[in-house]
């Protein structure tokens, strides 16, 4: 299973969860040139290890496991993918 980053990430980008994913498949990060640009962070389903440090971390509540993603936000779980689908291509 992997974590999700949701609809209060929007426009927030706090970027917390980035400094503690021992894997970074969090992004964009700050360092990374498209973060202004971005509308929120994503998780890299491929990558996230299922650690939960960045549920701890998130300060707006955005994180949650795939399998807990509220209804109204499901749509979230294929924008995580997609962000790093192109990102592969």
């Amino acid at each position: 299973m992997t974590y999700v980053i949701s609809e209060p990430c929007i426009g927030v980008k706090d970027a917390s969860c980035t400094d503690v994913c021992p894997v970074d498949c969090i992004h964009p990060t700050r360092e990374e040139p498209d973060f202004q640009e971005a509308e929120q962070l994503y998780i890299d389903p491929e990558e996230c290890i299922d650690c939960d440090a960045c549920v701890e971390a998130c300060p707006v509540d955005a994180i949650t496991a795939e399998d807990q993603v509220p209804e109204e936000w499901q749509k979230f779980i294929i924008e995580n993918a997609e962000y790093f689908s192109r990102a592969r291509s």
